[in-house]
């Protein structure tokens, strides 16, 4: 048994860490079923992939916006006393960026099909309407965004696991415990 710091961090609530690790789980499908699908041969298998893709980067987006919701009116706890304040900025950093690119890829993804005329079917139940005109030149420049935001994605994710690892292995904080549902008060 792991031994805690004096008095745990505060835990989150049961409906946040749902949140958290559905859409985790959701990213972690995601990338490597992108980095697979861009070099398969063109053919059902890969159209396959593509609506798969787009289809679960829009539950991402759908999932983030209610969870952004929540989140508004029920506040993170709180990091534990002594936190450095580099560290809690780099939290604050790092959750910032992670949003941000939870909504931004699949809007650039989305873009990206719209701008090459490719519909966004969400799991064959309803089609997305295009955002914008069919435009290869755009199209290209909606490819290349949401690729850097899928690079710069993997780096935030993984400078979030290295935090938790921190404070799981190093710090023996609680701040893991909090969000596998081990800490205290729950928000």
């Amino acid at each position: 048994m792991t031994h805690l710091s004096p008095g745990p961090a505060a835990g989150w609530s049961p409906l946040a860490r749902s949140f958290h690790w559905l859409v985790a789980m959701l990213l972690l499908a995601q990338i490597p079923l992108a980095w697979y699908m861009v070099d398969q041969p063109l053919g059902p298998a890969k159209l396959g992939n593509y609506a798969l893709h787009k289809s679960l980067g829009m539950l991402v987006f759908a999932l983030t916006a209610v969870r952004l919701a929540w989140r508004l009116t029920h506040p993170a706890p709180p990091l534990p006393p002594g936190t450095p304040g580099w560290q809690r900025g780099a939290a604050r950093l790092t959750q910032g960026l992670l949003y941000f690119l939870m909504f931004a890829m699949p809007l650039t993804g989305w873009l990206n099909s719209s701008a090459a005329n490719f519909p966004v079917s969400v799991f064959g139940l309803f089609a997305l309407p295009n955002l914008i005109e069919a435009d290869p030149v755009r199209q290209q420049g909606f490819e290349d965004s949401h690729r850097v935001q899928s690079y710069l994605l993997f780096a935030v994710l993984t400078a979030h696991l290295a935090g938790a690892l921190y404070h799981q292995y190093v710090k023996r904080d609680g701040v893991l415990a909090g969000m596998l549902g081990f800490g205290g008060v729950h928000r």
